[in-house]
């Protein structure tokens, strides 16, 4: 589909989504962090018309990453009168957090615990605001690789992007005029102090990433499917013991 049509396309399935809720929500809240995902997810949620509550969350950022984000803020507020911005320091709540399980201190599990940390600040805003969480995920992150926080940036109510791919969209950011600085910046998840990028912890760049999703002859196609197969987890639904008659 042509990305202008895809733009119009994803926006109205968003407001007919609300619209058609039995218990109507009154806003859409999404998490902005100055990524590409979110800004496009930001921005497609924006065109409803509906409320859009838009939060930056930083938790202990690197400035330049939390800078994209404000950035696109006042994007956002600048081209959108329906839209809410808000910015949220979780760093005391998160180095509170981290200090008080000092004894379970795992590298891993505290960057995921960002995430975690900031899907309950969405959930709870969207409470005041009577509104539904919006998800920025992409078809690689959320039905491939399975690159993203269990019940952290994969706890969401909708996934308007969850059926493009990485390449559909930065053509929608391109499409929407998105900040070149977001449009260009490395892709990161934003959870760990030294930037680490997307391509440095999986490995792979997007774009081969997404031949090897769609090519089975693939050369990196055992590599992808190694990533897969560990973060199958959460993508699957969750083992539930089913008891006999």
């Amino acid at each position: 589909m042509d990305p202008s049509k895809k733009v119009n396309f994803i926006s109205n399935w968003i407001k007919d989504y609300v619209n058609n809720m039995p218990n109507k929500a009154e806003s859409l809240v999404i998490g902005i962090s100055g990524g590409i995902d979110s800004s496009v997810s930001s921005t497609l949620s924006a065109m409803t018309g509906l409320k859009t509550v838009v939060l930056s969350m930083p938790i202990n950022q690197i400035k330049s990453q939390h800078d994209l984000s404000l950035k696109h803020q006042e994007w956002l507020l600048k081209n959108f009168k329906n839209v809410q911005a808000h910015t949220i320091n979780l760093d005391n709540l998160f180095n509170s957090f981290k200090s008080t399980l000092s004894n379970f201190n795992n590298e891993h599990g505290m960057a995921n615990s960002r995430a975690r940390l900031r899907m309950t600040t969405l959930y709870q805003v969207a409470a005041f605001n009577k509104g539904i969480v919006v998800g920025t995920g992409n078809k690689v992150e959320d039905f491939g690789v399975g690159f993203y926080t269990k019940y952290g940036d994969g706890g969401v109510d909708i996934s308007p992007i969850a059926d493009c791919n990485k390449t559909e969209v930065w053509e929608l950011g391109k499409e929407l005029k998105i900040l070149d600085e977001i449009i260009n910046a490395e892709p990161t998840d934003g959870l760990w102090d030294d930037g680490r990028t997307d391509t440095g912890q999986l490995g792979l760049k997007y774009n081969e990433l997404e031949e090897a999703m769609m090519n089975p002859s693939s050369k990196n196609r055992e590599k992808y499917e190694k990533i897969r197969k560990l973060n199958l987890h959460k993508m699957e639904s969750i083992p539930v013991c089913k008891i006999p008659n």
